[in-house]
């Protein structure tokens, strides 16, 4: 075995800062009324960091959640520990990483015991009504789903559907299930789950992106501009086995000429705009329904994308292009004075479980991996955490390799488990687009030992706290 994957005890604590530090979140009494809140958890697909008005994107059209953004809670530096749809719905579920929790796409199901302190799960437990509504997104056995949620409305492509003869689109209908599930609860506190699909690309199709009709005239008179870092060169100077990569092939759906890549992107941010109408209708209703002051609302997508960036579409990397992701909560019992601002720490959404449940009152599982956000309602938090590990752990598939890599304020180590000769070291301050590596450079041997020390720790204490038992 590759000396980078020897497992270090002598630094197997150096997870401490990814996982809970003691009860610092709990002096934050998030249930600040008797009365407990209700909370709604929206969940994009594919949506990056910066496709988001309040992200500084002068293009896209997202008046909702810029609202959101900007009268809640917004982490700039928030990021998914597994950059695909399957592992990071179930690390948003269990709490846990993926190394831990041991789900991807070609996994068995997930192991029941996690699913039992699923956020839902306890939830229901403890007498809110919870509802799912979108893509599930997960595997699990027989009546798991059915003990999670009092209703639940899995929904699938095509995106476009005839209902009573009429063409709606599939997030318009998340939103009719969303409503109607409000509407029906409002007499108890509740939970709602809304995962929608979009902007995720049908990837069966060739036209990849599908909006609804009231989206069609956003875009029509913009160019979007090209993508930074991808020009030719910077994806001939990746190894050869990156440039083989699924990355790569649907770089060749998207992105191989102009037009289609204006074509593209512009259908990507059509279907984000359909979600933010959504959104803004769900809001309508909380405000008509009159729970709009006792509703949480918590919104991030599920992992990042490129969009050419490099010469790469998709996720699955370690770039930021695909960890990186829009984060927020919005609090409306807060006061205003404590709400409008932006944090600059590294947020996960390994945090998400544990904030639900900080916020509905009740008991975070010490399993758990993450930290509440609560932490951040009286401002930046003092023992948060200053480094991130993140993995990919696909089995069995070339074109989608297996990575991590261990992420600070400034650096960024990046290792390949199929190709241990292959490092990446980047100075994110000097180098924010990832495309001088240094992890070659004689003086920064000793650097690069480091954080693949730091990174043996990190997967050896996940994997240590898997369920050995069979399902």
């Amino acid at each position: 075995m590759n000396k980078l994957f020897s497992i270090s005890s002598a630094l197997i604590l150096c997870l401490a800062s990814l996982t809970r530090n003691g009860c610092d979140d709990q002096r934050i009494n998030a249930t600040t009324t008797t009365k407990r809140p209700n909370i709604i958890f929206i969940l994009t697909d594919d949506q990056r960091w910066d496709a988001l008005g309040f992200a500084g994107n002068k293009i896209i059209h997202t008046p909702n959640m810029d609202q959101l953004a900007a009268s809640g809670l917004y982490f700039k530096n928030a990021f998914v520990t597994t950059p695909v749809c399957a592992a990071s719905r179930a690390t948003l579920f269990t709490g846990l990483y993926e190394r831990t929790h041991d789900y991807t796409f070609g996994k068995p199901k997930l192991h029941d015991e996690y699913m039992f302190e699923s956020y839902p799960y306890l939830l229901r437990k403890a007498g809110y009504a919870t509802g799912f509504v979108g893509k599930f997104g997960v595997k699990v056995n027989a009546g798991i789903e059915d003990s999670m949620f009092n209703v639940s409305k899995n929904t699938a492509w095509p995106y476009i559907k005839v209902i009573d003869g009429k063409k709606i689109h599939l997030a318009d209908i998340n939103g009719n299930y969303a409503i109607d599930f409000i509407k029906s609860h409002k007499d108890q506190p509740f939970c709602l789950s809304l995962s929608f699909w979009s902007p995720h690309a049908d990837d069966d199709s060739k036209e990849q992106y599908f909006w609804p009709s009231y989206c069609d005239s956003l875009y029509n008179n913009i160019s979007i501009p090209d993508p930074p870092v991808s020009d030719p060169s910077y994806f001939n100077a990746q190894p050869e086995f990156l440039k083989k990569t699924m990355n790569r092939t649907r770089w060749y759906w998207r992105y191989d000429s102009a037009e289609k890549y204006q074509r593209m992107v512009k259908g990507y941010y059509r279907m984000i705009s359909g979600v933010d109408s959504v959104i803004g209708r769900i809001e309508k209703t909380l405000k008509e329904q009159g729970l709009a002051d006792n509703t949480v609302i918590i919104f991030m997508g599920d992992n990042g994308l490129f969009l050419g960036e490099k010469g790469y579409a998709g996720k699955w990397l370690m770039y930021e292009r695909s960890l990186r992701v829009p984060m927020i909560i919005y609090d409306p019992r807060q006061p205003k004075s404590s709400r409008g601002k932006m944090f600059d720490e590294m947020t996960l959404n390994v945090d998400i479980p544990p904030t639900i449940l900080q916020l509905a009152g009740v008991v975070i599982p010490e399993r758990y991996q993450g930290e509440s956000l609560t932490a951040f309602y009286n401002g930046d938090p003092q023992n948060w955490r200053n480094s991130i590990f993140c993995e990919h752990r696909l089995e069995g598939n070339p074109l989608l390799p297996k990575n991590e890599c261990y992420r600070d304020d400034t650096w960024k180590f990046i290792r390949y488990e199929d190709h241990p000769d292959f490092v990446e070291l980047y100075n994110l301050k000097e180098d924010p687009f990832e495309v001088h590596n240094l992890a070659f450079k004689k003086e920064y041997q000793q650097k690069v030992a480091s954080y693949a020390h730091k990174c043996d720790s990190a997967a050896a204490r996940l994997l240590s706290e898997r369920v050995r038992s069979d399902n």
